[in-house]
């Protein structure tokens, strides 16, 4: 990695990495000012409010119910969870749709319109995750009125960039621009005031497996495919991390 930038990775999965003590410490000196940790079920979100708690002011949580792990046995549960816990958290996610998952479609849409309202009810951001369906995913969050979004790995249709950018609402790139060039073609039509860095740490990205320090990574790429500075990137896209999570004292 070249010369690091103090940013934001605004999605990792700690939870899911087997020492995030030691993930985090790598983070923290490779510039990284702060990590969004996302959950995806109630195991999942009880220990990433576990590991935010031991580490305020730079871990910050958010939770969620992904729609890969829908269950009919848990959703009163999960959804139950969140509404009790988002107070404590800068986001709600990751939530939203997945037409490749096994879940049929119409209950998808109805767990997440569920989860859609209570992130309004709390004013709370939405991380969406909506492979296959941005567009569906697009129309509910602007139906449900919510201010803030952040559709995750943005790899959607060019022509929906700038209605998601109009609507004030934020997409984010990946280490996947290492070598998905439709991701890269997304990306730079993305335009910075409505961008974020993530890893979705721990995706194996070929040879590379992420964790929140690889959001450098992110960030040399995204200058690459946009042909500007990595330097005017970082403190873009941190501003606008700020922003959307409402991030104090970074």
């Amino acid at each position: 990695m070249k010369k690091s930038s103090p940013i934001i990775d605004t999605h990792a999965h700690l939870d899911e990495l087997p020492d995030p003590e030691t993930a985090i410490r790598e983070a923290q000196e490779g510039g990284v000012l702060g990590i969004v940790a996302v959950g995806q079920d109630v195991s999942s979100n009880q220990k990433i409010l576990e590991i935010a708690s031991r580490h305020p002011g730079y871990v910050f949580p958010a939770i969620g119910y992904h729609p890969w792990r829908l269950d009919p046995d848990n959703d009163e549960e999960a959804l139950a969870y969140i509404d009790t816990n988002l107070k404590h958290c800068v986001a709600l996610g990751e939530v939203g749709l997945d037409y490749k998952a096994k879940t049929k479609k119409k209950i998808q849409k109805a767990i997440f319109q569920e989860l859609l309202a209570i992130a309004k009810r709390h004013e709370k951001p939405v991380i969406v995750h909506c492979r296959y369906v941005h567009e569906t995913a697009y129309r509910m969050v602007k139906e449900a009125g919510l201010e803030k979004a952040i559709f995750h790995w943005y790899s959607g249709p060019l022509d929906l960039i700038p209605l998601i950018a109009a609507d004030g609402y934020y997409m984010s790139a990946t280490p996947a621009l290492l070598y998905n060039p439709y991701h890269a073609r997304a990306i730079s039509a993305v335009p910075l005031s409505n961008l974020l860095l993530e890893t979705d740490t721990p995706v194996q990205y070929r040879e590379l497996a992420a964790r929140p320090v690889h959001v450098q990574v992110t960030l040399q790429e995204v200058a690459r495919v946009k042909g500007m500075a990595a330097e005017e990137i970082a403190a873009q896209t941190t501003r606008n991390a700020k922003a959307c999570f409402g991030l104090k004292g970074l």
